[in-house]
């Protein structure tokens, strides 16, 4: 790498913090356009965007981010590929500072030539972890099954969205679109169609999204996961998700009469 090479630099520190140039965006262009304190900092090539290389570099958790900005800030700016490619950057970043020792026999881990994963000297290997998710939009006539979780909630202006949770072993995703809306809603679906996925950060998360149409049930909500749930029409809806997740592509898509 020449201090002149044209690049997208990925600067990431603390939790789900990425260096963004006063555009709001990932930096590009040489080097010189980082902090000078970076010049000599060891990036590593990850991905291309735009014919142009991607390299990543990791400030550790405990790294002064100051000047550093959320990685959600890119997704609700509308800059779906920075938020795409930050999001891959953080989840190996996360593989990186996660497995630092061997998951069988404990040795320290490094990286491993030619390819992203982490090996000891035993020859052990571990590569980034995926972990599988349902989110899904249920549809009961024209209305959409949307809930208020804990996790974010706020009294004051509280956000709304569809149903969403890990797949356990042994189960198919359609099965675990049944059980994940029966255990937060009581409520039972069927016609279960998959609709796209999107990669989601936080940590390493793949969202693989779905529609379904009501068939039973009174809505009952889990209560250590939900605060509230209700069938919302198109006409009364509370606070969404943001553009650019798949929760807001499912709801719209839903009301439109598109699933």
């Amino acid at each position: 790498m020449s201090l002149t090479e044209q690049a997208r630099w990925f600067v990431l520190g603390g939790d789900h913090l990425v260096l963004l140039d006063q555009q709001g965006q990932v930096p590009q262009g040489s080097k010189g356009c980082l902090p000078a304190a970076l010049a000599d900092a060891p990036f590593e090539r990850f991905d291309e965007w735009q014919g142009l290389p991607c390299y990543l570099l990791d400030l550790g958790a405990e790294a002064d981010t100051t000047m550093m900005a959320p990685l959600r800030q890119l997704m609700v700016a509308g800059d779906e590929e920075g938020f795409r490619l930050a999001g891959r950057a953080w989840q190996l970043t996360t593989f990186r500072r996660t497995h630092r020792f061997c998951g069988e026999c404990g040795a320290p881990m490094s990286p491993k030539a030619g390819e992203w994963a982490q090996v000891c000297h035993h020859g052990h290997t571990a590569y980034p972890r995926i972990s599988p998710c349902i989110i899904v939009a249920v549809r009961k006539g024209p209305e959409i099954l949307l809930a208020a979780h804990r996790r974010h909630y706020q009294a004051d202006d509280p956000m709304y969205t569809v149903l969403a949770g890990f797949v356990e072993a042994g189960e198919n995703l359609e099965q675990c679109v049944a059980r994940e809306v029966f255990e937060e809603s009581g409520i039972r679906v069927r016609n279960v169609r998959y609709v796209a996925s999107q990669p989601w950060p936080f940590p390493h998360s793949l969202m693989m999204g779905f529609t379904a149409d009501y068939e039973s049930g009174e809505i009952k909500v889990q209560d250590d996961e939900l605060v509230a749930a209700d069938f919302f029409a198109a006409d009364r809806l509370p606070r969404l998700p943001p553009h650019g997740t798949i929760a807001r592509r499912l709801i719209e898509r839903s009301l439109a009469g598109e699933a």
